[in-house]
C-alpha cells in the first residue's frame, strides 16, 4: 500500500469517528431538552403546571427597532426549539438586560414563566423569565420545523390531530377540545379591500364564528354566544385585540384641558373583573361625548378594543400594571350581572397600621365619620384655579383618628351625605407625611354592605362613641387644620427633643402646646408692623410690602400701584413659656389682632401716646393660649435658625380642659 493512500484511508477513519462523535453530541443534546415542550406551551396557554420549566433552545435572537417611538426600550424577537419544533418568541423588556450579559443565540435556557398570545394570526410566545442554564454547542440542535405548520396537537391524548393547519386568525385554540376542519377553511378576511367592520370587535370579525382574536388557550371564560373573555390579569402590551367582562366600581367627572396643541376632554372609570384585578380606563374627546352616559357606577360591561399602557402609578391607583385607552370604535356592551365580579373590592388598613404605610401610598380604610369640618377655598399655586376642600376626622376601632380632606364635588356635599357618624370606605386615599400621617381624597362608599360596617356600629355604639380617640396620628395638621386634640398636644421642650423643624425639612413641622405669653418685642423703629398694600383685590389682598416714595405716596412692586394712603401689619416675635421650657415665636396679623384687640392702623394712630400704645401689649403679657405653631429650620446668613411661628392660638376654656383632663385619666 502507498503511503498516500494509507493516509487518505486514516484521514477517512478520523473524518468518520469526528463526524459520528459530532452526530451523538447533537443526539445528547437534542435529548437533553424538554421533548414536545413548543405544543405544551401552546397547548396549556396560561394554565401550566408550576413545576413546568423546560429546557429549550434560542436559535435566533434579534432586535426589533421600534421606528414609531424612537423613545420607546427597545425589543428583542427570538425563536426558541425544543429540537423538535420552534417558535416565534418576544422577550419582556424587564428582560432584556439578559442581552447585553448573558443570552445569546444557541444557548440552553429554562423558560420558568411565560405567557402565550396571538399576534397577527400567529403563535406568539411571551417570555417573562428565563434562565440561561448552558452556552449550548454553538450551533442548532437537531432539525427543528416551525410548530405552525406541523399538524394540530392534542393536549389531552397527546396525538396530533390529522385537520390540515389553516391560517392562524381562524383559529379557536382551547385545551382539550378537538379540531373542527371547517373552522380552517375560507381565504384570508383581511385580503379584502371592502371589508368596514370595526377592527376591535372581535364578535363581528369575518370567518371568527364569533370568537375573540386573542383566545388564551384553557384560560379565558367564554360568555354564552359570546367572544372569550380575557381576564384583566393576563392583558399585556403584546396584545392588539382582547375583550374584558367588568364591572364599573368608580366614574370620574369629565374634566377639560386646553393647551397649545389644541382642547379636550377626557374621563376615566375603573373596573374590576370576577379575577378581583382592576383596571383603569380612559376616554377623550368623541369616546367622552359616546360612553360617559352609557358608564354607570355598579353595572357590568363587556369590552372590546383599545389601547394598553404602562400605569402612571402617580395618578392610576388599580393594581393591574396597564391602563386602558378606550376610543369611539371600542365595542362596548351591557351585560347580565350573573354575581361573579363583586360590587367593590377593598383591602382594608387599620387607621392605627396607617403609620408603617410609606407616603404617596394609596390605601383602603373604612371609618366612622367623627367629625367634617367646614368647606374652604384655596387658589393652587401651580394652575391659580380655585380650589375646594373640607377635613374629615376618621376613627376605627383602633381607637387612633386620621384626618382625611375632600376635595371639589365631594368637599361640598360632605355635610349632606356623610354626616351623622356614618361608616364610610374611602378606597384608594392618598398617605401624606404632611404634619404627621393624613389621607386625602379617595371613592367614596356610604355604608357598603361588608361585615367590616357592622362591626365598626357596633364598636361606635359601644365604646366609640362615648369617649375620645386615643390618639390621633393628624396631630399637625398645618394652618388649615383643626387644633389638635387634648391628648395630641405637645410641650415646647418637644420641639428640640423630638427634632422637630427638621423632620419634613420643605414645608415644616406642626405642634401645639398650652403656654402663657412671657414677653412681646414691641418697641421695632418705625413700629411692630409693616407697612402693606391697600389693595385688597389679586394679586395683593393688603400682603405686600409697599415703600415710601418721596413725594409721600405708597409704591407697591407686586400690582405697580402707588397709593395715597397704606395699610398696616402687625409683625412681631414674642416668648411663650409652659412648665417645660420657653421658646421664641414669631407673630403675624390675624393672631396678632386676636392677642392685642386692636388692628396695626389703631395701634398706629396711638404710637405717639406712649401710655396707651404701652397698654395694648402690657394686657396680652401673661395670659395663657393654646398655641398651635410651625416649627422650619432656616438657613439665615449662612447658618441655620430654627424659626417657630404661630398660625393659630385659642384662648383657654377651662371648663373643656378639666373635662378632657378626667376623660384621659379615665382611659388610663
Amino acid at each position: 500500500m502507498s503511503g498516500g493512500n494509507f493516509h487518505s484511508q486514516v484521514t477517512g477513519r478520523q473524518d468518520h469517528k469526528k463526524a459520528s462523535r459530532d452526530t451523538a453530541t447533537r443526539t445528547i443534546m437534542t435529548a437533553s431538552l424538554t421533548p414536545n415542550a413548543i405544543r405544551q406551551m401552546l397547548a396549556q396557554g396560561s394554565n401550566k403546571p408550576k413545576d413546568f420549566g423546560p429546557l429549550l433552545q434560542v436559535i435566533s435572537l434579534k432586535d426589533i427597532n421600534n421606528q414609531r417611538d424612537p423613545t420607546a426600550p427597545p425589543r428583542f424577537r427570538l425563536i426558541l426549539s425544543d429540537g423538535t419544533h420552534h417558535v416565534q418568541g418576544m422577550l419582556a423588556t424587564q428582560l432584556n438586560h439578559l442581552v447585553h450579559h448573558s443570552l445569546h443565540r444557541f444557548n440552553i435556557v429554562r423558560v420558568s414563566d411565560y405567557i402565550t398570545n396571538e399576534i397577527s394570526g400567529k403563535n406568539i410566545i411571551i417570555i417573562l423569565n428565563l434562565d440561561v442554564v448552558d452556552a449550548g454547542p454553538g450551533e442548532k440542535i437537531g432539525d427543528p420545523t416551525d410548530v405552525e405548520s406541523a399538524p394540530r396537537y392534542n393536549a389531552v391524548s397527546g396525538a396530533s390531530s390529522s385537520v390540515t393547519a389553516g391560517p392562524m386568525y381562524n383559529r379557536t385554540n382551547v385545551a382539550g377540545s378537538s379540531m373542527n376542519a371547517a373552522a380552517f377553511s375560507g381565504s384570508n378576511p383581511y385580503s379584502s379591500p371592502n371589508m368596514k367592520t370595526n377592527p376591535y370587535s372581535p364578535s363581528k370579525r369575518p370567518g371568527s364564528a364569533g370568537s375573540g382574536a386573542i383566545v388564551h388557550h384553557g384560560s379565558a371564560a367564554a360568555t354564552p354566544g359570546g367572544p372569550k373573555i380575557t381576564p384583566i390579569a393576563q392583558l399585556n402590551m403584546y396584545q392588539n385585540r382582547f375583550t374584558i367582562r367588568a364591572r364599573v366600581t368608580s366614574k370620574s367627572d369629565i374634566r377639560t384641558w386646553s393647551n397649545a396643541k389644541g382642547e379636550g376632554s377626557l374621563f376615566s372609570i375603573d373596573l374590576l373583573d370576577s379575577s378581583g384585578m382592576d383596571i383603569r380606563a380612559t376616554m377623550f374627546k368623541e369616546a367622552v361625548d359616546k360612553f360617559y352616559n352609557y358608564f354607570e357606577v355598579g353595572k357590568v360591561y363587556t369590552i372590546s378594543g383599545g389601547r394598553l399602557k404602562v400605569a402612571n402609578n402617580k395618578y392610576n391607583t388599580c393594581k393591574s400594571g396597564y391602563e386602558l385607552t378606550l376610543d369611539q370604535n371600542s365595542e362596548i356592551h351591557l351585560v347580565d350581572d350573573t354575581g361573579d365580579i363583586q360590587i367593590q373590592s377593598f383591602t382594608f388598613v387599620k387607621i392605627g397600621n396607617l403609620e408603617s404605610v410609606e407616603e404617596n401610598s394609596n390605601v383602603d380604610v373604612i371609618a366612622v365619620v367623627k367629625e367634617i369640618g367646614d368647606v374652604a377655598s384655596l387658589t393652587s399655586k401651580r394652575t391659580g384655579q380655585e380650589l375646594l376642600k373640607c377635613d374629615l376626622t376618621l376613627v376605627d376601632d383602633t381607637g387612633v383618628q386620621v384626618r382625611l380632606t375632600l376635595w371639589g364635588n365631594a368637599a361640598q356635599e360632605a355635610r349632606d351625605t356623610l354626616g351623622g357618624n356614618k361608616v364610610v370606605a374611602f378606597r384608594r386615599a392618598r398617605v401624606s407625611d404632611y404634619g404627621g400621617k393624613s389621607l386625602s381624597g379617595g371613592d367614596i362608599h356610604i355604608e357598603p354592605r361588608i361585615p367590616e360596617t357592622e362591626e365598626l356600629h357596633e364598636w361606635w355604639t359601644t365604646q366609640g362613641s362615648r369617649g375620645g380617640a386615643l390618639r390621633s396620628l393628624s396631630s399637625s395638621g398645618g394652618a388649615y387644620g383643626k387644633m389638635d386634640s387634648f391628648l395630641d398636644r405637645k410641650t415646647i421642650s418637644d420641639i428640640k427633643g423630638q427634632n422637630l423643624g427638621f423632620l419634613n425639612p420643605e414645608k415644616g413641622d406642626y405642634l401645639s402646646f398650652k403656654a402663657h405669653l412671657t414677653f412681646i418685642k414691641k418697641d421695632k423703629e418705625g413700629g411692630a408692623w409693616y407697612t402693606a398694600c391697600p389693595n385688597k383685590e389679586d394679586p395683593c389682598r393688603n400682603r405686600c410690602k409697599v415703600t415710601q416714595t418721596t413725594d409721600g405716596n405708597w409704591m407697591c412692586e407686586r400690582c405697580h400701584g402707588t397709593y395715597p394712603n397704606c395699610t398696616r401689619k402687625w409683625i412681631f416675635s414674642a416668648t411663650v413659656g409652659d412648665e417645660t421650657a420657653n421658646s421664641w415665636v414669631s407673630i403675624f396679623d390675624e393672631q396678632a389682632q386676636q392677642m392685642l384687640g386692636v388692628t396695626a392702623d389703631e395701634a398706629f394712630s396711638q404710637f405717639e401716646n406712649q401710655d396707651v400704645y404701652d397698654g395694648y401689649f402690657a394686657r396680652a403679657l401673661n395670659t395663657e393660649w393654646i398655641f398651635k405653631c410651625r416649627v422650619k429650620n432656616e438657613i439665615v446668613n449662612d447658618g441655620q435658625r430654627l424659626k417657630v411661628q404661630v398660625v393659630r392660638m385659642d384662648p383657654v376654656d377651662y371648663v373643656s380642659e378639666c373635662r378632657d383632663m378626667m376623660a384621659a385619666l379615665e382611659s388610663v
